[in-house]
């Protein structure tokens, strides 16, 4: 049996990049990346063609005929699109229907959260599920709780400042909400397995290295540095007005792209923290395959030896690209 062919968009933003390495390092996969046409010199897909990826081009609000001859023969599609595209992937969703992709990974990626109502992010990537259920397409859904990279708050002595995307020293709702969080590089090693898998086709399915409250990731924040955080409290009720407000606002600027990303921010934390969805109980209920029961031999880097890395100095900053608001 050959290898199995996987098309990847997205591979030069950071959950893209997550999964190309995970299947580069899988080592049993033929990798090819889709690109835009002005996206072909950028340097970031220069670098990735002389590891010698395969390049498929197209535009994304190419026909749906055009886009079908550029996924004629991948087996497994996947992608990482950032969140103002999200809409853009119903025409790959029907193109891949009539190329015959085998299985379809739309972009997840996110916590846990209910399909409608809550997310308005979540809510535009179940309009893209739902068209892929319409088609019957084959397909697996993955969310990755929230990332390490973005978890962790500064330290009075600004050793770890380095690698802060955002400094926040914020305990929401009380911070006893347990969260799924994952290591952003473990984000590949877990697609290498699961889009393998005959039993996740169909299904949904959480990854996650840790199970943590904010105030244990404060907690073993100041265990591994031995020095004392600072913290600033936000209640329950707090974290609904500004949601309201945000949302309030956007429905006033509905085509204004900072207003929306305000509202995505100010959700999260009402998600996360007051209603306390990113957790393994919610994913259960919500019928998500959980992917350590999967692969019990599966060993995920722990927050704490993330945190260590970090003040070791060996960790990077996840740049907030455009696609970054997709994964936090």
């Amino acid at each position: 049996m050959g290898k199995q062919t996987v098309l990847l968009l997205g591979a030069t933003g950071s959950t893209g990049g997550s999964i190309l390495e995970g299947l580069l390092s899988a080592g049993h996969y033929d990798i090819q990346i889709l690109v835009r046409p002005s996206s072909v010199t950028k340097d970031s897909v220069k670098k990735l063609v002389e590891r010698g990826i395969k390049v498929r081009v197209s535009d994304l609000d190419a026909s749906e005929s055009n886009l079908a001859s550029v996924l004629t023969g991948i087996d497994t599609f996947i992608s990482a699109i950032g969140p103002r595209s999200l809409l853009q992937q119903k025409t790959l969703v029907r193109a891949a229907k009539t190329a015959g992709v085998k299985r379809f990974i739309p972009c997840a990626w996110i916590t846990i959260a209910p399909p409608k109502g809550v997310m308005l992010l979540r809510d535009e990537k179940e309009e893209i599920y739902n068209e892929i259920k319409l088609l019957s397409l084959p397909y697996t859904i993955i969310d990755v709780g929230f990332w390490y990279q973005f978890s962790f708050p500064p330290v009075p002595s600004g050793r770890v400042d380095y690698a802060l995307s955002f400094s926040d020293t914020t305990i929401h709702a009380g911070g006893n909400a347990p969260n799924l969080l994952t290591d952003l590089r473990d984000i590949g090693r877990f697609v290498a397995r699961i889009i393998s898998d005959d039993r996740t086709l169909n299904r949904y399915v959480y990854t996650y290295g840790d199970v943590l409250s904010e105030n244990e990731v404060f907690g073993i924040v100041e265990e591994v540095s031995r020095e004392e955080v600072q913290r600033v409290y936000e209640s329950a009720s707090e974290i609904e007005n500004k949601v309201h407000d945000a949302v309030s606002y956007l429905a006033e600027n509905p085509t204004d792209p900072i207003s929306a990303l305000n509202a995505w921010i100010a959700q999260y934390p009402y998600s996360k923290y007051v209603r306390q969805d990113n957790q393994p109980r919610f994913a259960k209920y919500l019928g998500y395959l959980d992917a350590r029961e999967l692969y019990p031999d599966f060993k995920p880097v722990s927050f704490r030896e993330y945190f260590e890395e970090v003040l070791a100095g060996k960790a990077g900053r996840v740049v907030l690209a455009e696609e970054m608001p997709s994964h936090h």
